[in-house]
């Protein structure tokens, strides 16, 4: 994170917990127009004139239908299909920008690096010089999801239904956007971990260092989602992916969900089907996260991304297997 948009948040009353959670003083009331500082996220931007071609041989979507104003999700995979990480991929000018988790930046950086050879391509760590915002507010009109649009910064709508937007920006144009949301449009400034906690709610697939290269992108929605292409051409993984949309044979994909643990499950945590008596492994958990959002007195359920074996799905009894056997309950 850059040391001036992070002495910034600290004289906006922020607190650091780590790196990556950031919160802020409790508010008093409930307020719908909420920013958030988003620190687990980075940004990697590809540039050169061969930028575009090398992801198109590397990852899930197609590079040619992200544009100035629609961005996409997608995947790195590995050779088997497996995912390495998922992203948001934006474009800007000749660049593209790949906002990835932080956790995973280095080995995505290592894995692009190893396909550029003599290609004219340059990957950078802009964690320095992006920083990345998150805004929540009333709906009047929404625009498409993954719709970008760019200014003196890029903004990216993260709901079809409601305005919430990720914002990239360099970090003067960072600090004016929160001074004048804060001071001029009755924003609330909110903990990091809320924004994590409406990603999850989204169905917003992201990876972690437990969770990279564990599922093929089908079994995170990204299918559903617009993040893979089956008409694109070959990049590394494609031949699984593409087997496994053409039979029609996905063995798992991701729900949502809740449970009532007091602890918040870790990636990769165990899920069972109680009703079996073997405590059988039907799943694992993709990420969790309990609400933090300050006008919130007590606590709330856990809300959770799994990821499940789908044959038998209607008639599992989900529980946690490491964690009390708390039981969970499927919201999609």
């Amino acid at each position: 994170m850059n040391q001036n948009w992070k002495n910034f948040l600290l004289s906006q009353n922020a607190t650091f917990k780590s790196d990556t959670h950031i919160t802020f003083p409790a508010m008093s009331d409930y307020n719908d127009k909420t920013i958030y500082p988003i620190a687990h996220l980075t940004v990697l931007t590809i540039s050169g004139k061969d930028a575009a071609k090398l992801l198109q041989g590397q990852i899930t979507c197609n590079v040619n239908d992200v544009t100035g104003i629609k961005s996409s999700l997608g995947a790195l995979c590995n050779p088997k299909g497996r995912a390495i990480t998922t992203f948001l991929l934006v474009k800007t000018g000749d660049a593209f920008l790949m906002v990835l988790p932080e956790e995973l930046l280095e080995s995505v950086k290592k894995r692009l690096q190893m396909y550029i050879l003599r290609s004219d391509v340059t990957l950078t760590d802009s964690s320095d010089q992006l920083c990345l915002i998150g805004l929540c507010y009333p709906a009047t009109q929404t625009e498409s999801l993954f719709a970008t649009t760019q200014n003196d910064l890029i903004s990216v709508n993260l709901s079809a239904t409601q305005n919430r937007q990720l914002v990239i920006a360099e970090t003067d144009k960072a600090i004016a956007l929160w001074s004048d949301r804060l001071g001029n449009q009755g924003f609330q400034p909110e903990n990091s971990d809320q924004w994590r906690y409406l990603d999850i709610l989204a169905g917003m697939p992201w990876l972690t260092t437990e969770t990279s290269e564990e599922f093929i992108p089908q079994m995170l929605n990204l299918d559903i989602l617009g993040g893979i292409s089956f008409n694109k051409g070959c990049y590394t993984g494609q031949e699984i992916v593409a087997r496994t949309h053409y039979l029609g044979k996905t063995k798992r994909a991701m729900f949502l969900a809740e449970c009532d643990t007091p602890s918040t499950p870790l990636p990769n945590s165990i899920i069972i089907d109680d009703g079996t008596g073997t405590e059988h492994a039907v799943g694992s958990v993709l990420l969790a996260q309990r609400s933090h959002a300050e006008h919130e007195n007590e606590e709330s359920s856990c809300k959770l991304l799994i990821v499940l074996q789908v044959s038998d799905s209607d008639t599992y009894s989900l529980k946690l297997k490491d964690y009390n056997h708390n039981k969970i309950t499927l919201l999609t």
